[in-house]
């Protein structure tokens, strides 16, 4: 009798502890601006089965050379994150090498419209979400950390916060790299594309209230130089932001241990409270 209510205590344990974890799922959406289908991986936290609640959203974009499963990868604790900060996380395949921008050269690479049209969209319809620029946010690494900032830059209406680690926050310097000539063209031929692209010609038009911002790059990184004039650039526009220069290179660890302050920043975000402007009667 007491081996068999010990196992029965047992089998709670184990069906609570399931219960308990976040799900990670896969959402395929079709995109009619690059006529293919484009998978994404979900993270829900485990309350949103048992509430009715609408979620706050992370978009997390990966780097160069990844794919979407690419932040789990790196971050497995992403799963454990989703219960702690009560948040959905989204990861978006944005291909080898897009830059998440429409390549103004190559009509197939439309991953600014993708994410900001057809993938809000798509997320917003099929999950309980808050669909609101007050429950988005979007962060990314590398590639994703330009991408990120880049489509809240131009896209404010859509997030209201963002962030980017280890950023290619201006991709002049390396216009030899990463498929950057295919996607804009020669640099020497076509240096509108490349001055139109560059998330570091956005600061400049940021307006001071209109987004949170938070991104850090190691002191060892190839970036590091371009994340250090970004955040000088925001100083003199006098634009809100929170910047760290931390000791660490171009690497997964490094990744792995940043994410953790965006959530926070992020989930500091969500919780505060909207404030309704209304006009004199």
């Amino acid at each position: 009798m007491k081996l068999k209510y010990l196992f029965l205590l047992l089998i709670i344990s184990l069906t609570l502890s399931i219960a308990e974890a976040a799900k990670v799922d896969t959402m395929f959406v079709k995109s009619t601006s690059m006529n293919k289908t484009i998978p994404n991986l979900v993270i829900l936290p485990a309350t949103y089965d048992i509430s009715k609640q609408d979620f706050d959203v992370v978009y997390l974009l990966h780097g160069a050379g990844d794919d979407f499963k690419g932040w789990l990868e790196i971050a497995p604790e992403l799963t454990a994150y989703a219960d702690q900060y009560n948040m959905i996380f989204l990861c978006p395949d944005g291909g080898n090498t897009s830059w998440y921008f429409d390549s103004p050269v190559d009509k197939t690479m439309r991953y600014e419209t993708y994410i900001s049209k057809e993938l809000i969209a798509a997320t917003d319809m099929k999950y309980r979400t808050n669909p609101t620029k007050e429950g988005r946010a979007i962060t990314g690494l590398s590639m994703g950390g330009h991408g990120a900032f880049y489509l809240a830059f131009r896209h404010p209406e859509i997030w209201g916060a963002t962030g980017s680690t280890s950023g290619g926050l201006d991709i002049r310097p390396f216009y030899d790299k990463w498929d950057l000539q295919l996607r804009l063209g020669s640099i020497k031929e076509h240096p509108k594309n490349w001055e139109n692209n560059t998330v570091i010609n956005y600061v400049s038009k940021l307006n001071a209230s209109s987004l949170k911002i938070i991104f850090d790059c190691g002191t060892e990184d190839f970036f590091y130089a371009v994340n250090l004039k970004v955040h000088e650039k925001m100083l003199e526009r006098k634009i809100p932001h929170t910047f760290s220069s931390l000791p660490g290179a171009h690497t997964p660890a490094y990744w792995r241990n940043s994410i953790k302050s965006h959530l926070s920043f992020f989930k500091e975000y969500f919780n505060q409270p909207v404030t309704i402007s209304k006009e004199n009667d």
